[in-house]
This record gives structure tokens, sequence and C-alpha cells, in this order.
């Protein structure tokens, strides 16, 4: 099967311009969700519509909740404060939020929910919310450890204190938090250790719960409680999406340009901001950078730092090996297609060897994106620099930026494009 193919041709000058990034995936499908298990209508502006938050918008709709889209970025969202059973599966392509959120929400539905995604999907562990489910006493099910997920719910748990493992990600403890609300009793959410994912969406989640009415307290670092509130519908605004701000930042410091992306970095409240000021120090980056609390962002700094001055080694990523795809590993395969030998793994961490003398030369590289946008796009900074570099799958962006490569377009960067017949 040919896959098409995009070809960035390097535009050899600053690239200057304004461009607005599309709104927050993470806060577009938190507040789908929370809208969804408010009474009322609530009106979310700023909202981001790409394939992850249309799965989430599509399985809301499949289970009873009005959703309305007036415009190119507002969500009308209409709920009865509970969610009913599906007539099938919940399909949610590979959106890791949607699927996490959902099989805690659903589990205080009545009736029978599968939760389900593609084959990138059904490859993502879920274990951790599975165990800490049923051990709230519901039937759920999830033979491989990874979507497809069965749960049977009663409209209630028989536990009002759940303890979590969140070293894989965080999307397990956020999920339990915004279902609890909704569990009717003072609920109470606990890590099992010290590990977790990006700490920062736990403030986003917590953010977004109080903006629908939850009342949510952090007594400690490791234990939320939470009381039983549900949520009221409410209007929100969704800030632009800092991981995709993280490219254009890419672009600016790449090219030596200027890029107004429309919201200073400081007023971002997402954890992937941070990447602001390891990018505006290139090609100065640090010699190590901690991923750990901007995971998002390390796709576009790992390729940046093909250009650095110094080598950089990544740490504190491996929870990248189990997004969209395995990441350190693409990243890996990726700088090594441009240049053999610049980057290596060693365990979960990334070195990456830096070789600014890249810059104005031709090597020929197909980047296989493994169906991921972050891999698409942070790649093709790698474009604006050296010739020869082609993107396959580009259409894959359309998982949180459908537009972007209209934006880099809208900028000066031209392509050539391949697309099989």
């Amino acid at each position: 099967m040919q896959t098409e193919k995009l070809t960035i041709v390097p535009p050899g000058r600053a690239l200057s311009g304004a461009v607005n990034p599309p709104g927050s995936k993470s806060i577009t499908n938190r507040a789908l969700l929370l809208a969804g298990l408010a009474k009322g209508t609530s009106r979310l502006t700023g909202a981001l519509k790409s394939d992850d938050t249309r799965y989430m918008a599509d399985a809301l709709r499949a289970m009873g909740v009005s959703i309305d889209e007036p415009d190119a970025t507002t969500l009308v969202v209409t709920g009865s404060g509970q969610l009913n059973p599906p007539a099938g599966p919940l399909f949610l392509g590979n959106a890791g939020t949607a699927t996490r959120f959902l099989t805690a929400a659903v589990a205080l539905g009545n009736g029978r929910f599968v939760v389900d995604g593609d084959e990138h999907m059904r490859k993502r562990p879920i274990t951790p919310l599975v165990a800490a489910l049923r051990s709230l006493g519901v039937d759920i099910e999830a033979p491989s450890g990874c979507p497809p997920v069965t749960v049977q719910g009663t409209g209630s748990f028989t536990s009002h204190h759940v303890v979590v493992d969140a070293g894989l990600s965080s999307q397990y403890v956020s999920a339990l938090l915004m279902a609890a609300p909704c569990s009717g009793k003072p609920f109470t959410v606990e890590l099992a250790g010290d590990d977790i994912g990006a700490r920062g969406y736990i403030d986003l989640t917590l953010a977004a719960m109080r903006a629908f009415g939850a009342s949510v307290e952090q007594v400690t670092p490791s234990i939320w409680s939470i009381e039983p509130t549900g949520y009221r519908a409410t209007d929100f605004h969704i800030e632009p999406d800092a991981s995709a701000a993280t490219y254009l930042w890419g672009v600016e410091a790449l090219t030596g340009g200027k890029i107004d992306i429309g919201t200073p970095a400081s007023d971002f409240t997402q954890p992937d901001a941070k990447a602001f000021n390891v990018i505006s120090a290139f090609p100065d980056m640090p010699t190590v950078i901690d991923g750990s609390q901007m995971q998002d962002a390390i796709p576009t700094i790992a390729v940046m730092a093909a250009y650095n001055n110094t080598p950089v080694r990544f740490i504190g990523i491996a929870n990248l090996r189990v997004k969209e795809c395995d990441r350190v590993r693409a990243l890996s395969l990726g700088l090594n297609a441009i240049h053999d030998g610049l980057a290596r793994e060693e365990g979960d961490d990334l070195i990456v060897a830096s070789d600014p003398g890249l810059a104005g030369k031709t090597c020929p590289a197909e980047i296989d994106t493994f169906a991921d946008h972050r891999i698409a796009m942070s790649f093709a900074l790698a474009g604006l620099k050296t010739a020869g570099i082609t993107i396959l799958d580009p259409k894959c962006v359309g998982k949180t930026y459908p537009g972007y490569w209209d934006a880099l377009a809208s900028l000066g960067v031209s392509y050539e494009q391949e697309i099989p017949r």
C-alpha cells in the first residue's frame, strides 16, 4: 500500500508572521466530558476540532449528550447529568484522553459500555485504571490490558476511596478525579507511590472541574478529596494548545524569525509551555533535558537538538514509549534516517548527538511517522534546515492540528507532495 508523502523545502530565510494555534486538545476533551456530565447547556469557546476531540464528541452523542457546533471553535453541549448506554461500542480512534476519561465516566452509568479504539489504541496500556475501577466494585474487563474495555455499570461505586498507580500516565488520575463528583458520596483519590506522569495535567483537570462546579481539595501531593457536587453547566473558554505552540516556537528559533501566536508563553496553563524557555535557548539548549513534565514537547525539542551546538540527553521520558507510538524509538529512527549516528537510545533515555553542519545540506530521508501526529509535526522542523526531509502519512496531524501544514505554508514554507494513485 502506497503512502502519501510530503517533502519540506527549506525556506532559506527567517520565517515571520502570525499564526493562531488551535485550542488545547487536553482542555477541550476535559471540558467536553464535564459539560456532558453536567445537567443543562454549556458553551465551550476556543475549542479544538480535530480527530481526538471529534471522537470524544461523537462518543458523548452516542450516550445521549447533545453537541452543536455553531462555528469553527465553539461547542454547545447539553447534558442530562448522566451518560446512557450506547447502541454499540464507543470507538475512540487513538485518542488517549477520550479513552481513559470515558472509561471511568461510564463506570457510573447504568448498563453496558464498551470503550474501544484503533489498532494503535489497542496497544496502549489501561490496566492501572481498570484495576482502580475494579477496586471500587465496578464490573470491568480488559483482557489484553489495553482497550477494548467492557464496563457493566450499576450507577454507583461500592467504595469511595481509590488508590491508583499513575506511573504510566496521569490520565488515570484525571479520569478518576472527573468521575468522582458524580459518585454520590465524598470521594478520595490517592496515588500508589509518588510516580506520576506529567503532574501539570492534573492541575488542568482540577481547574476544569472547579469551573464546572466541582469541589475538590488537594490534601497532600498524592491525595485529593472530592465532594459529591456533580457538575453544573457553564460557559468555558479554552486556551490555545501549548503543544501545538511548541512547533511554532521551534520554527521561530530555528530560522531566526518572529512568529506571533497571539498568546504569551507565560499565559499558558498547560505543562508543555515549560518548553518555551528551552526552545528559546537554541542553539545552546541544555545538555540534559528532563521531559517528565512536558512530555508532548519532547519530539519538538529532540528534532531541534539535531542542530544544537552541543549534544542533548533527554531523561524522564519513559512514558513516551506508551504514547500514540513508541516516541523514543520513532525519534531515534527518524533522526538516524537523516544522518546515521545522530541519535541513540540508552535505556529509556534519548541522546541526540547534534550536528549544526546539517543545516544547508541535502539528506534524503523518509520519516516514518507511525501514524503519530507529533512525530510528523516535529520532523517538519528538520525540513526547515535540511533538504530532502520527507514526512510519510502527513495527514496524521489531523489528530490534534488539522491546519498544521497550512499554518507553515502561511509563513512561507513550501512542499513537494506525492499522493498515491
